[in-house]
């Protein structure tokens, strides 16, 4: 297995991080693979993977660098880059990084992540595939690519995205505090856990252990792929990972009208979030209301006999009662 020896330094100063460039990333891996993970990706993928395969066809250096890139276990390393620690990074500062990586090292990792050397059409003289260096222009090509990818297919949901993304770290921070880094890290994406004395399994593959105490590392949530690790030398480590609260979102009906005529919208959508317990900051981050109006809507809901609350280390959780639950499935019974 892969795993990370870390010391306790190295937990006590990791982060969570939301990075613009690890979604698109997800994203692209989620369109190349064309296989939804859940039914919301499956809407996601139809909306807009054939524009996908139509830019890939009409560009065969591209498509075969994206092939080339995403090979049988590991993803070419100029892709992985962990993202800086600030809290959110404009997508394009951290796209100029994938821009202004030399076209010998994108070559050397493709070679890596394929594990076989580069095909002929990314070298500069593929007539000569053997002796040529990699194309120049392959930074280039991925991070246009990239960057469409952002504008076409993340950018209008990325409100909502950013949310479900704060709502998935409160939510963990939440069970750190609660259950220590094994129930924090333990479902984070397949195959990582906590293995104990300093150990963290990455994944399940026969890797040798890496030494990365004293080291930055983040935690960063994606809506889109299984996940990934990312380092940027000397110091920094990164582990993208699906986002629960992405699951939870995608499968989730939209407000019931009449429910949002009785109690009104933002009310309603309060009430029905609450189908599993939530804190006032998870639903603040999951809806993008304001603190204050999401706390007059959790006492009203509360006042009615709608919603009970319990205290969960810290934190105040809120949940539906039966009362609650039976307003909620009488609209949903409504609408078949």
């Amino acid at each position: 297995m892969g795993w990370w020896l870390v010391n306790a330094d190295t937990l006590a100063g990791s982060r969570f991080v939301i990075s613009a460039l690890a979604e698109a990333t997800g994203c692209l891996l989620a369109l190349e693979r064309g296989s939804p993970r859940h039914p919301g990706e499956r809407a996601w993928l139809d909306a807009h993977r054939p524009a996908y395969l139509e830019r890939l066809a009409a560009d065969p250096v591209t498509a075969t660098l994206v092939k080339t890139a995403y090979g049988p276990r590991w993803i070419a390393d100029f892709l992985t880059i962990a993202p800086p620690i600030e809290d959110v990074v404009a997508f394009h500062d951290e796209l100029a990084r994938i821009r202004a990586t030399p076209a010998a090292a994108v070559g050397a990792d493709l070679e890596v992540s394929n594990n076989s050397p580069l095909p002929a059409l990314l070298r500069h003289s593929p007539d000569q595939a053997a002796e040529s260096p990699p194309r120049p222009d392959l930074p280039e090509r991925m991070a246009d690519l990239l960057d469409w990818i952002w504008t076409a297919t993340v950018l209008p949901y990325w409100p909502r995205r950013r949310r479900m993304f704060e709502a998935d770290i409160v939510a963990r921070t939440e069970r750190l505090g609660k259950g220590g880094w094994a129930a924090a890290l333990g479902d984070m994406r397949q195959g990582m856990r906590w293995l104990g004395e300093g150990r963290l399994q990455i994944n399940t593959y026969d890797y040798p252990p890496r030494e990365i105490s004293g080291s930055q590392l983040l935690f960063v949530p994606v809506s889109r792929g299984r996940g990934w690790v990312a380092w940027t030398p000397p110091n920094r480590y990164a582990i993208m990972y699906p986002c629960a609260g992405a699951l939870a979102e995608a499968g989730r009906a939209p407000t019931p009208e009449g429910l949002g005529r009785l109690l009104g919208a933002a009310r309603a959508e309060v009430l029905v979030l609450l189908d599993t317990p939530k804190s006032t900051t998870q639903l603040v981050a999951l809806t993008g209301q304001a603190l204050g109006s999401v706390g007059r809507h959790l006492k009203v809901l509360h006042d009615a006999q709608l919603v009970r609350r319990r205290r969960a280390g810290r934190s105040v959780l809120y949940y539906r009662t039966a009362a609650g639950d039976g307003l909620v499935a009488a609209q949903d019974d409504a609408l078949r």
